[in-house]
Protein backbone atom coordinates (compact mmCIF):
# COMPACT_ATOMS: atom_id res chain seq x y z
CA UNK A 1 0.00 0.00 0.00
CA UNK A 2 3.27 2.47 0.24
CA UNK A 3 2.89 2.82 -3.21
CA UNK A 4 2.93 6.94 -3.03
CA UNK A 5 0.13 9.73 -5.31
CA UNK A 6 2.11 12.98 -3.85
CA UNK A 7 4.84 14.12 -2.64
CA UNK A 8 4.48 15.85 0.84
CA UNK A 9 4.64 19.53 -0.49
CA UNK A 10 1.82 18.83 -3.17
CA UNK A 11 -1.72 18.71 -1.66
CA UNK A 12 -3.74 22.13 -1.28
CA UNK A 13 -7.11 22.58 -0.97
CA UNK A 14 -7.96 21.85 -4.74
CA UNK A 15 -7.25 18.26 -3.05
CA UNK A 16 -10.34 18.37 -0.65
CA UNK A 17 -11.88 14.99 -0.54
CA UNK A 18 -9.51 13.01 -2.30
CA UNK A 19 -7.95 9.81 -0.99
CA UNK A 20 -3.87 10.19 -1.21
CA UNK A 21 -0.64 7.66 -0.08
CA UNK A 22 2.21 9.71 1.45
CA UNK A 23 5.38 7.99 2.58
CA UNK A 24 8.23 9.72 4.18
CA UNK A 25 10.35 10.04 7.59
CA UNK A 26 8.34 11.29 10.52
CA UNK A 27 9.44 14.95 11.30
CA UNK A 28 7.10 14.87 14.23
CA UNK A 29 4.44 13.34 16.37
CA UNK A 30 1.95 14.65 19.24
CA UNK A 31 -0.64 12.54 20.77
CA UNK A 32 -3.11 15.09 22.39
CA UNK A 33 -5.10 12.34 23.76
CA UNK A 34 -8.32 12.71 21.23
CA UNK A 35 -6.02 13.22 18.30
CA UNK A 36 -2.55 12.69 17.10
CA UNK A 37 -1.00 14.62 14.75
CA UNK A 38 2.21 13.63 12.46
CA UNK A 39 3.90 15.59 11.05
CA UNK A 40 5.13 13.67 7.83
CA UNK A 41 8.12 14.37 5.83
CA UNK A 42 9.88 14.30 2.58
CA UNK A 43 12.73 15.81 0.17
CA UNK A 44 9.72 18.24 -1.46
CA UNK A 45 8.07 18.82 2.05
CA UNK A 46 5.40 18.28 5.08
CA UNK A 47 2.39 17.45 5.44
CA UNK A 48 0.06 16.96 8.62
CA UNK A 49 -1.36 14.03 9.31
CA UNK A 50 -4.24 13.54 12.02
CA UNK A 51 -5.53 10.63 13.45
CA UNK A 52 -8.86 9.75 15.15
CA UNK A 53 -8.47 7.34 18.38
CA UNK A 54 -11.95 7.19 18.54
CA UNK A 55 -13.05 6.49 15.10
CA UNK A 56 -9.78 4.47 14.27
CA UNK A 57 -8.53 2.55 17.49
CA UNK A 58 -6.24 0.05 15.99
CA UNK A 59 -4.59 2.94 13.56
CA UNK A 60 -4.43 5.58 16.42
CA UNK A 61 -2.57 2.49 18.70
CA UNK A 62 0.13 1.83 15.89
CA UNK A 63 0.56 5.70 15.15
CA UNK A 64 1.31 5.84 19.27
CA UNK A 65 4.26 3.74 18.48
CA UNK A 66 6.02 5.96 16.02
CA UNK A 67 8.78 7.86 16.66
CA UNK A 68 11.49 10.37 15.30
CA UNK A 69 12.79 9.36 12.03
CA UNK A 70 10.52 6.64 11.97
CA UNK A 71 9.73 5.55 7.84
CA UNK A 72 6.32 5.17 7.53
CA UNK A 73 3.30 5.65 4.54
CA UNK A 74 -0.17 6.93 5.20
CA UNK A 75 -3.15 6.65 3.15
CA UNK A 76 -6.11 9.03 3.96
CA UNK A 77 -8.46 11.86 3.01
CA UNK A 78 -7.16 15.26 2.13
CA UNK A 79 -9.14 17.59 4.74
CA UNK A 80 -9.25 21.58 4.54
CA UNK A 81 -8.01 22.75 8.20
CA UNK A 82 -10.38 25.32 9.82
CA UNK A 83 -9.37 28.95 9.37
CA UNK A 84 -8.15 29.52 12.92
CA UNK A 85 -5.68 26.08 12.59
CA UNK A 86 -3.90 27.26 8.79
CA UNK A 87 -0.54 27.16 9.10
CA UNK A 88 0.84 30.12 6.73
CA UNK A 89 4.26 29.10 7.42
CA UNK A 90 3.87 25.82 5.56
CA UNK A 91 3.56 25.11 1.66
CA UNK A 92 0.46 22.38 2.60
CA UNK A 93 -0.47 24.71 6.10
CA UNK A 94 -4.29 24.82 4.15
CA UNK A 95 -4.66 21.36 4.32
CA UNK A 96 -4.43 17.94 6.55
CA UNK A 97 -4.66 14.31 5.81
CA UNK A 98 -7.13 12.40 7.74
CA UNK A 99 -5.39 8.58 8.30
CA UNK A 100 -7.41 5.35 7.21
CA UNK A 101 -4.32 3.24 6.90
CA UNK A 102 -0.67 3.45 8.38
CA UNK A 103 1.99 1.02 7.67
CA UNK A 104 5.63 1.18 9.30
CA UNK A 105 8.26 0.58 6.55
CA UNK A 106 10.89 0.98 8.76
CA UNK A 107 11.76 1.83 12.57
CA UNK A 108 14.42 4.03 13.65
CA UNK A 109 16.87 3.90 16.54
CA UNK A 110 17.02 7.14 18.86
CA UNK A 111 18.45 9.61 17.05
CA UNK A 112 22.35 10.40 17.79
CA UNK A 113 22.17 14.35 18.08
CA UNK A 114 18.94 16.27 18.10
CA UNK A 115 19.20 16.81 13.77
CA UNK A 116 17.17 20.40 14.81
CA UNK A 117 19.85 21.55 16.58
CA UNK A 118 21.53 24.94 14.47
CA UNK A 119 24.59 24.50 17.44
CA UNK A 120 25.08 20.56 16.89
CA UNK A 121 29.02 20.53 16.08
CA UNK A 122 30.07 20.00 12.49
CA UNK A 123 31.82 16.53 13.51
CA UNK A 124 28.46 14.69 14.75
CA UNK A 125 26.60 15.63 11.51
CA UNK A 126 29.94 14.57 9.30
CA UNK A 127 29.59 11.67 10.97
CA UNK A 128 25.88 10.85 10.31
CA UNK A 129 25.64 13.33 7.26
CA UNK A 130 22.81 11.17 5.70
CA UNK A 131 20.73 12.61 8.31
CA UNK A 132 22.31 16.14 8.58
CA UNK A 133 21.17 15.73 4.60
CA UNK A 134 17.10 15.05 6.01
CA UNK A 135 16.45 17.95 7.84
CA UNK A 136 19.09 20.46 7.38
CA UNK A 137 19.75 22.91 3.84
CA UNK A 138 21.75 20.29 2.40
CA UNK A 139 19.21 18.64 0.70
CA UNK A 140 17.95 22.20 -1.08
CA UNK A 141 21.78 23.35 -1.84
CA UNK A 142 21.96 19.48 -3.36
CA UNK A 143 19.61 20.66 -5.51
CA UNK A 144 20.51 23.98 -6.35
CA UNK A 145 24.09 22.32 -7.70
CA UNK A 146 21.85 19.95 -9.47
CA UNK A 147 20.19 22.89 -10.92
CA UNK A 148 23.63 24.97 -11.80
CA UNK A 149 25.26 21.62 -13.27
CA UNK A 150 22.54 21.54 -15.83
CA UNK A 151 22.40 24.74 -16.92
CA UNK A 152 25.99 24.60 -17.26
CA UNK A 153 25.66 21.53 -19.84
CA UNK A 154 22.56 22.91 -21.54
CA UNK A 155 24.82 26.07 -22.39
CA UNK A 156 27.96 24.32 -23.69
CA UNK A 157 26.08 21.83 -25.54
CA UNK A 158 24.25 24.68 -27.56
CA UNK A 159 27.58 26.23 -27.70
CA UNK A 160 28.84 23.28 -29.53
CA UNK A 161 31.14 21.17 -27.02
CA UNK A 162 31.21 17.94 -26.72
CA UNK A 163 31.39 16.41 -23.01
CA UNK A 164 34.48 13.96 -22.88
CA UNK A 165 35.41 11.84 -19.46
CA UNK A 166 39.31 11.68 -18.98
CA UNK A 167 41.09 9.50 -16.60
CA UNK A 168 41.21 9.41 -12.98
CA UNK A 169 44.29 7.35 -13.22
CA UNK A 170 47.22 9.08 -14.39
CA UNK A 171 50.69 10.21 -14.33
CA UNK A 172 51.75 12.31 -11.86
CA UNK A 173 53.34 15.77 -12.65
CA UNK A 174 54.21 18.79 -11.04
CA UNK A 175 51.31 21.08 -11.22
CA UNK A 176 51.54 23.11 -7.97
CA UNK A 177 50.19 20.67 -5.28
CA UNK A 178 50.92 17.21 -4.09
CA UNK A 179 49.61 15.03 -6.33
CA UNK A 180 47.14 11.20 -4.53
CA UNK A 181 49.67 8.77 -5.44
CA UNK A 182 48.05 5.13 -6.59
CA UNK A 183 50.44 2.05 -6.31
CA UNK A 184 50.52 -0.36 -9.22
CA UNK A 185 50.03 -4.05 -8.11
CA UNK A 186 50.78 -5.10 -11.91
CA UNK A 187 54.06 -2.67 -12.21
CA UNK A 188 55.87 -2.79 -8.48
CA UNK A 189 57.27 0.46 -7.68
CA UNK A 190 55.05 2.34 -10.31
CA UNK A 191 52.54 4.40 -9.12
CA UNK A 192 49.35 6.41 -11.00
CA UNK A 193 48.74 9.61 -9.34
CA UNK A 194 44.65 11.17 -9.53
CA UNK A 195 44.13 14.12 -11.77
CA UNK A 196 44.87 17.43 -10.05
CA UNK A 197 42.87 18.81 -12.88
CA UNK A 198 42.63 17.35 -16.78
CA UNK A 199 44.80 19.88 -18.17
CA UNK A 200 46.91 17.85 -20.25
CA UNK A 201 44.19 15.55 -21.53
CA UNK A 202 42.28 18.12 -22.55
CA UNK A 203 45.32 19.65 -24.31
CA UNK A 204 45.22 16.60 -25.68
CA UNK A 205 41.86 16.59 -26.98
CA UNK A 206 42.39 19.76 -28.72
CA UNK A 207 45.40 17.90 -30.86
CA UNK A 208 43.01 14.96 -31.26
CA UNK A 209 40.50 17.68 -33.23
CA UNK A 210 37.90 17.69 -30.77
CA UNK A 211 37.82 21.50 -30.81
CA UNK A 212 34.83 22.21 -27.80
CA UNK A 213 35.26 20.29 -24.91
CA UNK A 214 33.42 19.62 -21.65
CA UNK A 215 33.60 17.58 -18.59
CA UNK A 216 31.90 17.79 -15.28
CA UNK A 217 35.37 16.78 -14.00
CA UNK A 218 36.57 15.45 -10.60
CA UNK A 219 39.94 16.61 -9.45
CA UNK A 220 42.35 15.45 -6.54
CA UNK A 221 45.07 17.51 -4.45
CA UNK A 222 46.93 16.53 -1.69
CA UNK A 223 47.19 20.23 -0.09
CA UNK A 224 46.15 22.02 3.22
CA UNK A 225 42.64 22.67 3.32
CA UNK A 226 39.94 25.52 4.54
CA UNK A 227 36.57 26.83 4.09
CA UNK A 228 36.24 26.87 0.34
CA UNK A 229 38.99 24.08 -0.41
CA UNK A 230 38.48 19.63 -0.43
CA UNK A 231 40.82 17.38 -1.35
CA UNK A 232 38.56 16.15 -3.86
CA UNK A 233 36.24 18.84 -5.83
CA UNK A 234 34.04 19.44 -9.16
CA UNK A 235 35.03 22.11 -11.67
CA UNK A 236 33.58 22.62 -14.73
CA UNK A 237 36.85 21.92 -16.99
CA UNK A 238 36.45 23.35 -20.77
CA UNK A 239 39.25 23.88 -23.90
CA UNK A 240 38.58 25.98 -26.86
CA UNK A 241 40.50 25.47 -30.68
CA UNK A 242 40.97 28.73 -32.91
CA UNK A 243 40.32 30.75 -30.40
CA UNK A 244 41.47 33.77 -28.86
CA UNK A 245 41.13 35.15 -24.91
CA UNK A 246 37.87 37.06 -25.77
CA UNK A 247 36.14 34.08 -27.48
CA UNK A 248 36.70 31.90 -24.34
CA UNK A 249 35.90 34.88 -22.05
CA UNK A 250 32.08 35.62 -23.89
CA UNK A 251 31.54 31.62 -23.77
CA UNK A 252 32.16 31.54 -19.96
CA UNK A 253 30.10 34.56 -19.06
CA UNK A 254 27.33 33.12 -21.17
CA UNK A 255 27.79 29.92 -18.82
CA UNK A 256 27.45 32.66 -15.86
CA UNK A 257 25.02 34.42 -16.84
CA UNK A 258 22.45 31.68 -17.81
CA UNK A 259 23.33 29.94 -14.63
CA UNK A 260 23.04 32.83 -12.52
CA UNK A 261 19.96 33.61 -13.85
CA UNK A 262 18.38 30.22 -13.56
CA UNK A 263 19.10 29.93 -9.57
CA UNK A 264 19.04 33.08 -8.54
CA UNK A 265 16.33 35.02 -10.76
CA UNK A 266 19.56 37.79 -10.54
CA UNK A 267 21.08 38.95 -14.01
CA UNK A 268 24.49 39.75 -15.11
CA UNK A 269 25.75 42.27 -16.47
CA UNK A 270 27.16 41.69 -19.75
CA UNK A 271 30.26 41.91 -20.73
CA UNK A 272 31.83 41.61 -17.22
CA UNK A 273 33.93 43.97 -15.95
CA UNK A 274 38.20 43.75 -16.69
CA UNK A 275 40.89 45.06 -14.49
CA UNK A 276 44.61 43.82 -15.31
CA UNK A 277 46.81 42.23 -12.42
CA UNK A 278 48.88 45.40 -11.28
CA UNK A 279 45.25 47.27 -10.92
CA UNK A 280 43.92 45.11 -8.86
CA UNK A 281 46.99 44.40 -6.67
CA UNK A 282 47.63 47.99 -6.58
CA UNK A 283 44.11 49.91 -5.90
CA UNK A 284 42.79 46.54 -3.86
CA UNK A 285 45.84 44.66 -2.71
CA UNK A 286 44.12 41.33 -4.01
CA UNK A 287 44.44 39.38 -7.24
CA UNK A 288 40.78 38.67 -6.28
CA UNK A 289 39.29 41.75 -4.91
CA UNK A 290 35.56 42.41 -3.43
CA UNK A 291 34.39 45.52 -5.78
CA UNK A 292 30.82 45.12 -3.55
CA UNK A 293 32.18 47.89 -1.79
CA UNK A 294 34.49 51.00 -2.99
CA UNK A 295 37.55 51.47 -0.64
CA UNK A 296 40.68 51.92 -2.87
CA UNK A 297 43.71 51.70 -1.46
CA UNK A 298 46.66 54.69 -2.75
CA UNK A 299 49.97 55.46 -3.00
CA UNK A 300 51.31 57.63 -0.64
CA UNK A 301 54.63 57.57 -2.11
CA UNK A 302 55.26 60.48 -3.74
CA UNK A 303 53.85 62.33 -0.77
CA UNK A 304 56.35 61.45 1.61
CA UNK A 305 59.37 61.45 -1.28
CA UNK A 306 61.01 63.54 1.29
CA UNK A 307 59.81 63.40 4.77
CA UNK A 308 61.34 63.45 7.90
CA UNK A 309 59.51 60.32 9.25
CA UNK A 310 63.01 57.97 9.56
CA UNK A 311 60.44 54.61 9.00
CA UNK A 312 58.81 56.22 6.02
CA UNK A 313 62.57 57.55 4.44
CA UNK A 314 63.57 53.43 5.13
CA UNK A 315 61.06 51.94 3.01
CA UNK A 316 61.48 54.13 0.19
CA UNK A 317 65.07 54.34 0.24
CA UNK A 318 64.78 50.26 0.57
CA UNK A 319 62.63 50.35 -2.71
CA UNK A 320 59.61 49.49 -0.59
CA UNK A 321 56.07 51.50 -0.75
CA UNK A 322 53.62 53.27 0.94
CA UNK A 323 49.99 52.25 0.63
CA UNK A 324 47.11 53.92 2.85
CA UNK A 325 42.92 53.66 2.98
CA UNK A 326 40.50 55.70 4.22
CA UNK A 327 38.27 54.21 6.75
CA UNK A 328 35.25 56.47 6.80
CA UNK A 329 31.53 55.99 9.09
CA UNK A 330 31.19 53.33 11.44
CA UNK A 331 34.69 52.37 11.00
CA UNK A 332 36.05 55.58 11.56
CA UNK A 333 34.89 55.31 15.23
CA UNK A 334 36.74 51.78 15.90
CA UNK A 335 38.26 51.63 19.14
CA UNK A 336 41.81 51.28 20.34
CA UNK A 337 41.07 47.12 20.42
CA UNK A 338 39.82 46.83 17.11
CA UNK A 339 42.53 48.99 15.44
CA UNK A 340 45.22 46.72 17.12
CA UNK A 341 43.07 43.24 15.73
CA UNK A 342 43.56 45.20 12.38
CA UNK A 343 47.34 45.61 12.70
CA UNK A 344 47.77 41.51 13.69
CA UNK A 345 45.70 40.99 10.58
CA UNK A 346 48.49 43.09 8.61
CA UNK A 347 51.39 41.45 10.50
CA UNK A 348 50.14 38.25 9.44
CA UNK A 349 50.62 39.29 5.41
CA UNK A 350 54.44 40.18 6.33
CA UNK A 351 53.89 44.00 7.80
CA UNK A 352 55.96 45.49 10.07
CA UNK A 353 52.44 47.53 11.72
CA UNK A 354 49.89 49.39 10.97
CA UNK A 355 49.68 53.71 11.32
CA UNK A 356 46.46 55.14 12.21
CA UNK A 357 46.01 58.32 11.84
CA UNK A 358 42.23 60.14 13.01
CA UNK A 359 41.48 63.15 11.13
CA UNK A 360 39.74 65.25 14.66
CA UNK A 361 36.86 67.81 14.05
CA UNK A 362 39.17 70.85 13.68
CA UNK A 363 40.84 69.04 10.52
CA UNK A 364 43.97 67.84 12.23
CA UNK A 365 45.52 64.84 12.96
CA UNK A 366 45.96 62.51 15.96
CA UNK A 367 47.84 59.61 16.67
CA UNK A 368 51.18 58.60 17.55
CA UNK A 369 52.83 59.56 14.10
CA UNK A 370 51.03 62.45 13.53
CA UNK A 371 53.92 64.78 15.35
CA UNK A 372 56.15 63.45 12.70
CA UNK A 373 54.38 64.78 9.58
CA UNK A 374 54.83 68.30 8.10
CA UNK A 375 52.06 70.47 7.45
CA UNK A 376 52.63 70.30 4.17
CA UNK A 377 52.37 66.18 4.20
CA UNK A 378 49.23 66.55 6.33
CA UNK A 379 47.32 68.50 3.74
CA UNK A 380 48.39 66.53 0.81
CA UNK A 381 48.04 62.85 2.89
CA UNK A 382 44.06 64.63 3.66
CA UNK A 383 43.72 65.29 -0.36
CA UNK A 384 44.68 62.21 -1.45
CA UNK A 385 42.87 60.33 0.49
CA UNK A 386 39.82 63.14 0.93
CA UNK A 387 40.05 63.21 4.55
CA UNK A 388 37.48 64.74 6.97
CA UNK A 389 36.99 65.30 10.19
CA UNK A 390 35.92 61.98 11.64
CA UNK A 391 37.89 60.18 9.14
CA UNK A 392 40.23 57.34 10.23
CA UNK A 393 43.89 56.63 7.95
CA UNK A 394 45.32 53.40 7.86
CA UNK A 395 48.91 52.90 6.43
CA UNK A 396 51.58 50.40 5.88
CA UNK A 397 54.93 51.30 4.56
CA UNK A 398 56.91 47.98 3.16
CA UNK A 399 58.08 46.15 0.47
CA UNK A 400 55.45 46.26 -2.99
CA UNK A 401 53.95 43.08 -2.56
CA UNK A 402 53.23 42.82 1.81
CA UNK A 403 51.64 46.58 1.37
CA UNK A 404 49.38 45.20 -1.01
CA UNK A 405 48.55 41.73 0.52
CA UNK A 406 48.20 43.92 4.42
CA UNK A 407 46.26 46.93 3.35
CA UNK A 408 44.10 44.40 1.17
CA UNK A 409 43.41 42.10 4.04
CA UNK A 410 42.82 45.04 6.08
CA UNK A 411 40.35 46.86 3.61
CA UNK A 412 38.66 43.62 4.02
CA UNK A 413 38.49 44.44 7.61
CA UNK A 414 37.82 47.60 7.32
CA UNK A 415 34.49 47.10 5.28
CA UNK A 416 33.19 44.10 7.30
CA UNK A 417 33.42 46.61 10.55
CA UNK A 418 31.44 49.30 8.75
CA UNK A 419 28.51 47.08 6.93
CA UNK A 420 30.09 47.85 3.57
CA UNK A 421 29.52 44.22 1.73
CA UNK A 422 25.92 43.72 0.95
CA UNK A 423 25.75 39.64 1.06
CA UNK A 424 22.63 39.83 -1.84
CA UNK A 425 24.51 41.68 -4.08
CA UNK A 426 26.62 39.15 -6.98
CA UNK A 427 29.80 41.19 -8.31
CA UNK A 428 31.85 39.35 -11.29
CA UNK A 429 35.14 40.89 -12.46
CA UNK A 430 37.70 39.44 -14.75
CA UNK A 431 41.74 39.85 -13.62
CA UNK A 432 43.72 39.79 -16.98
CA UNK A 433 47.34 40.21 -17.66
CA UNK A 434 48.78 37.96 -14.87
CA UNK A 435 52.47 37.85 -14.10
CA UNK A 436 54.27 34.81 -16.28
CA UNK A 437 56.23 33.86 -13.46
CA UNK A 438 56.92 34.36 -9.58
CA UNK A 439 60.10 34.31 -8.11
CA UNK A 440 60.88 31.75 -4.88
CA UNK A 441 63.34 31.96 -2.53
CA UNK A 442 62.79 28.64 -1.59
CA UNK A 443 63.84 27.18 -4.64
CA UNK A 444 66.00 30.24 -5.86
CA UNK A 445 63.87 30.38 -9.03
CA UNK A 446 61.17 31.25 -11.29
CA UNK A 447 57.72 29.47 -10.82
CA UNK A 448 54.86 29.48 -13.28
CA UNK A 449 52.09 31.63 -11.71
CA UNK A 450 49.15 29.52 -13.28
CA UNK A 451 51.45 26.68 -14.90
CA UNK A 452 54.03 25.93 -17.58
CA UNK A 453 51.46 25.30 -19.93
CA UNK A 454 50.38 28.97 -20.15
CA UNK A 455 51.21 31.52 -23.39
CA UNK A 456 52.72 34.98 -22.36
CA UNK A 457 51.85 37.83 -24.08
CA UNK A 458 52.78 38.32 -27.54
CA UNK A 459 55.72 40.58 -26.44
CA UNK A 460 57.07 38.59 -23.62
CA UNK A 461 58.73 35.96 -25.75
CA UNK A 462 61.48 38.29 -26.33
CA UNK A 463 61.81 39.17 -22.03
CA UNK A 464 62.13 35.24 -21.45
CA UNK A 465 65.71 35.29 -20.54
CA UNK A 466 66.73 38.74 -19.85
CA UNK A 467 64.15 40.12 -17.73
CA UNK A 468 61.36 37.05 -16.38
CA UNK A 469 59.14 39.32 -13.95
CA UNK A 470 58.56 41.43 -16.61
CA UNK A 471 56.42 38.99 -18.43
CA UNK A 472 53.29 38.89 -18.55
CA UNK A 473 50.59 36.01 -18.97
CA UNK A 474 47.62 34.95 -21.48
CA UNK A 475 45.90 34.09 -18.67
CA UNK A 476 42.33 35.08 -16.86
CA UNK A 477 40.67 34.74 -13.19
CA UNK A 478 36.71 35.60 -12.07
CA UNK A 479 36.44 37.05 -9.68
CA UNK A 480 33.11 36.63 -7.55
CA UNK A 481 32.67 38.89 -4.42
CA UNK A 482 35.88 38.45 -3.66
CA UNK A 483 36.58 34.81 -4.11
CA UNK A 484 38.75 33.15 -7.02
CA UNK A 485 35.78 31.43 -9.12
CA UNK A 486 37.90 30.11 -12.17
CA UNK A 487 40.68 30.67 -14.11
CA UNK A 488 42.45 30.34 -17.85
CA UNK A 489 44.61 31.07 -20.48
CA UNK A 490 45.76 30.38 -24.26
CA UNK A 491 48.02 27.36 -24.05
CA UNK A 492 51.26 27.22 -26.04
CA UNK A 493 50.66 24.66 -28.88
CA UNK A 494 54.37 24.97 -30.43
CA UNK A 495 56.78 22.51 -29.13
CA UNK A 496 59.86 24.94 -29.31
CA UNK A 497 57.62 27.83 -27.36
CA UNK A 498 57.11 25.12 -24.43
CA UNK A 499 60.89 24.13 -24.48
CA UNK A 500 61.47 28.18 -24.28
CA UNK A 501 58.97 28.02 -21.40
CA UNK A 502 60.58 25.45 -19.79
CA UNK A 503 64.42 26.40 -19.64
CA UNK A 504 62.84 29.75 -18.17
CA UNK A 505 61.43 27.42 -15.08
CA UNK A 506 64.47 25.48 -15.06
CA UNK A 507 63.45 22.11 -16.03
CA UNK A 508 65.89 20.67 -18.62
CA UNK A 509 65.38 18.87 -21.68
CA UNK A 510 66.05 15.69 -19.60
CA UNK A 511 63.25 16.61 -17.50
CA UNK A 512 60.78 18.00 -19.72
CA UNK A 513 61.03 14.41 -21.74
CA UNK A 514 60.52 12.75 -18.68
CA UNK A 515 57.35 14.46 -17.12
CA UNK A 516 55.72 15.99 -20.37
CA UNK A 517 56.99 13.95 -23.24
CA UNK A 518 53.83 12.54 -24.26
CA UNK A 519 52.57 16.12 -24.42
CA UNK A 520 55.47 17.55 -26.15
CA UNK A 521 55.35 14.44 -29.10
CA UNK A 522 51.38 15.74 -29.79
CA UNK A 523 52.16 19.33 -29.78
CA UNK A 524 54.54 17.69 -32.85
CA UNK A 525 52.37 16.21 -34.74
CA UNK A 526 50.63 19.73 -35.41
CA UNK A 527 48.12 21.18 -32.28
CA UNK A 528 45.62 23.89 -33.00
CA UNK A 529 46.24 27.08 -31.35
CA UNK A 530 44.05 26.37 -28.13
CA UNK A 531 43.14 28.06 -24.43
CA UNK A 532 40.15 26.96 -21.74
CA UNK A 533 39.06 27.90 -18.33
CA UNK A 534 37.97 25.82 -14.88
CA UNK A 535 35.58 26.82 -12.94
CA UNK A 536 35.54 25.42 -9.16
CA UNK A 537 31.92 23.85 -9.64
CA UNK A 538 31.69 23.76 -5.63
CA UNK A 539 32.81 26.81 -4.86
CA UNK A 540 30.40 28.93 -7.35
CA UNK A 541 27.46 27.10 -5.91
CA UNK A 542 28.90 27.60 -2.50
CA UNK A 543 28.32 31.54 -3.34
CA UNK A 544 25.18 31.21 -4.97
CA UNK A 545 23.59 29.51 -2.27
CA UNK A 546 24.91 31.73 0.18
CA UNK A 547 26.62 28.94 2.24
CA UNK A 548 29.49 29.51 4.66
CA UNK A 549 31.48 26.77 3.28
CA UNK A 550 31.77 24.19 0.25
CA UNK A 551 31.27 21.42 2.84
CA UNK A 552 27.99 22.64 2.85
CA UNK A 553 27.56 22.08 -0.76
CA UNK A 554 29.12 18.75 -1.31
CA UNK A 555 27.27 15.41 -0.51
CA UNK A 556 29.84 13.70 1.52
CA UNK A 557 32.69 16.39 2.12
CA UNK A 558 35.96 15.51 4.30
CA UNK A 559 36.72 17.64 7.22
CA UNK A 560 39.47 20.50 7.38
CA UNK A 561 42.14 17.70 7.99
CA UNK A 562 40.97 15.77 5.19
CA UNK A 563 39.66 13.32 7.09
CA UNK A 564 35.93 10.97 6.17
CA UNK A 565 34.27 10.65 9.37
CA UNK A 566 31.23 8.90 7.93
CA UNK A 567 33.32 6.02 6.64
CA UNK A 568 36.37 6.69 8.80
CA UNK A 569 38.62 7.01 6.14
CA UNK A 570 41.63 7.06 5.70
CA UNK A 571 42.25 3.32 7.52
CA UNK A 572 44.76 0.43 7.73
CA UNK A 573 44.45 -2.17 5.18
CA UNK A 574 45.19 -5.74 5.43
CA UNK A 575 49.33 -6.74 4.96
CA UNK A 576 48.10 -8.87 2.20
CA UNK A 577 46.95 -6.02 0.30
CA UNK A 578 50.59 -4.09 0.91
CA UNK A 579 51.87 -7.35 0.08
CA UNK A 580 50.32 -7.81 -3.32
CA UNK A 581 51.48 -3.72 -3.96
CA UNK A 582 54.64 -4.82 -2.65
CA UNK A 583 54.56 -2.03 -0.25
CA UNK A 584 55.84 -2.14 3.31
CA UNK A 585 54.91 0.64 5.95
CA UNK A 586 57.92 2.14 7.80
CA UNK A 587 57.61 3.21 11.45
CA UNK A 588 53.99 1.77 11.84
CA UNK A 589 51.55 3.01 14.82
CA UNK A 590 48.50 2.12 16.18
CA UNK A 591 47.55 5.73 16.08
CA UNK A 592 45.29 6.51 13.17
Amino acid sequence: MFKRTHHCNELTTANVGQTVTLCGWVNASRNLGGLIFIDLRDREGITQINIDPAARPELAAKAATLHEEYVISVTGIVRARPENMVNAKRATGTIEVEGTDLEILNAAKPMPYNLEDPTASEDIKLKYRYLDMRRCGLLANLRYRHKMTKVIRDVLDENGFIEVDTPILTKSTPEGARDYLVPSRIKPGLFFALPQSPQQYKQLLMVGGVERYFQIARCFRDEDLRADRQPEFTQVDLEMSFVDQDDIIAVSEQMIARTVEAVTGKKVQLPIERMTWDTAMNKYGSDKPDLRFDMAIHDMGAIFQNTAFQAFQKVLADGGVIRAINAKGQAASSSRKVIDGWTEEAKLFGAHGLLWLKVDPDGKLSGSAAKFFNEDETAAMKAELAAEPGDLLLMVADKWSVACAAMGRVRLCVADKAGLIDPSVLRFEWIVDFPMFEWSEEDNKWNAVHHPFTAPNDEGWALLESDPGKVYAKAYDIILNGCELGGGSIRIHQPERQAQIFKALGISDEQARLRFGHLLDAFSFGAPPHGGIALGLDRFVMLLCSAKSIREVIAFPKTAKSFDLLMDAPDTVDKKQLDELHIAIVNDTEDK
